[in-house]
């Protein structure tokens, strides 16, 4: 904390720290935003196991509360660091998870708090700063097109596929294996879902830049996990005065 009040555009030697790219710092700051700093937050997370039905497709809800829960107390304690700082929201936001031992995990979340030029209702309703997973670039381009964010939205769904009976392996040499097809959907369907109840109670017009991930984890071949993030944004206005794409030809000497 006292790093960070050091770093307060308000102190006596202000000092900002970012990890965006050069490109991506210029295009924030066209944006008419500035960087305040570099802020993180970290949880290390005793995740677990969870004893499973070895026939049964079926949600692991512990392991998906604890995965999800992991995650929110990271980014949480970044927002933290980000309202010290007095930032109006964080960009390039990037979420990880390290497995330091079985059923340990090292979850963090790190990006640049950024400031707006002008005054302006930049904050979510909870009143907390805007997240976001989109790079400085994408940022650029969301504010061109009339739309802000609002925070980055995530689900999470960990889940145990059914094992086969050897009859049912010996006869299914060749085709499609349903019990795998139905977890998959299901586990999709599921953290997509709570995906989007995220994006309702930041009373979202929609989500940008979604990713579906399925990161190996230590659970095995049978439990997957599927997370999908995306960050929710508003619109800024209702006549949008979008540029036109100008093409561009590459040089070779």
């Amino acid at each position: 904390m006292r790093r960070l009040r050091h770093m307060r555009p308000d102190s006596a030697t202000p000092l900002y720290t970012s990890d965006l790219s050069v490109n991506e710092f210029l295009l924030v700051r066209e944006a008419g935003f500035r960087p305040l700093g570099l802020v993180m937050g970290t949880s290390i997370y005793q995740v677990g196991f969870q004893l499973t039905r070895w026939g049964r497709n079926q949600e692991l809800g512990m392991l998906s509360w604890a995965m999800y829960h992991a995650r929110e107390l990271a980014m949480t304690r970044m927002q933290a660091e980000a309202d010290v700082l007095g930032a109006d929201g964080i960009v390039a936001v990037r979420l990880n998870i390290t497995f330091r031992a079985a059923g340990l995990a090292d979850f963090i979340a790190v990006g640049t708090a950024v400031k707006a030029d002008q005054p302006g209702n930049w904050r979510n309703n909870a009143g907390k700063p805007f997240t976001s997973d989109l790079s400085g670039q994408d940022f650029w381009t969301l504010l061109q097109a009339g739309h802000a964010p609002l925070g980055m939205v995530m689900g999470t769904c960990v889940y145990h596929i059914a094992h086969q009976r050897f009859w049912q392996a010996m006869r299914a040499q060749i085709g499609e294996i349903p019990q795998f097809t139905e977890a998959l959907y299901d586990a999709r369907e599921l953290a997509m879902a709570r995906m989007q109840a995220e994006a309702q109670q930041l009373q979202a017009e929609g989500i940008v830049g979604v990713k579906l991930l399925a990161p190996p984890h230590y659970w095995g071949d049978h439990i997957t996990e599927f997370f999908a993030v995306g960050t929710a944004v508003k619109s800024l206005r209702n006549d949008h005065s979008i540029a036109k794409p100008q093409l561009v030809l590459p040089l070779m000497g």
